[in-house]
């Protein structure tokens, strides 16, 4: 995934503009959204497929010079917690709210407050996001052992850095994991 502000060593603006233009005319690059392009990965049977939300999201963040972390119900599916594959995948950032629309799949990036974005990119802020989408009361001891499934040893000792930014009822849950109850 790459946008032309990667390439603006190699010529001016137009120049890359037109260059990336042309690949993406001849089917070498695909032309994601405006000023986003990767290189298509091609399967025997599906063909064509669809970009990664999350190198598609890092992207956008990396363009934007903005943080993301996933959200809602693609969280939840991350961890393994739900078997819901979003239609629509959602991301908290500390930038502008937007939207990408790419194939059928729609990837929307929804502005949050700093406390939400406090844990972007660290196992934690990916565990907050999907318990906060369960919400509380389908939270029972299922989800958690497939959750201490999911995370290392490592991971679990992490959460009790980053209790204080979740609510009250996910920093018991939090604690709980990191204990190993």
């Amino acid at each position: 995934m790459f946008s032309p502000n990667q390439f603006l060593d190699l010529g001016s603006r137009s120049a890359v503009g037109v260059g990336l233009h042309r690949l993406a005319k001849a089917g070498t690059i695909r032309r994601l959204t405006r000023g986003l392009y990767d290189y298509p990965k091609q399967h025997p049977t599906f063909g064509t497929l669809a970009p990664d939300p999350d190198v598609v999201a890092k992207a956008l963040a990396g363009k934007h010079a903005v943080r993301v972390q996933p959200s809602g119900a693609y969280a939840a599916n991350l961890l393994g917690l739900s078997e819901q594959v979003p239609a629509k995948i959602f991301f908290l950032t500390d930038g502008l709210a937007r939207r990408v629309k790419i194939g059928t799949q729609e990837i929307s990036l929804k502005r949050t407050s700093p406390r939400n974005m406090a844990t972007a990119g660290r196992v934690s802020g990916l565990v907050i996001q999907a318990l906060r989408y369960l919400g509380r009361p389908r939270v029972d001891d299922k989800t958690l052992r497939r959750l201490k499934q999911k995370l290392s040893a490592k991971d679990t000792q992490s959460l009790l850095k980053d209790v204080a930014y979740a609510p009250a009822w996910i920093g018991d849950i939090l604690r709980q994991l990191a204990k190993g109850d």
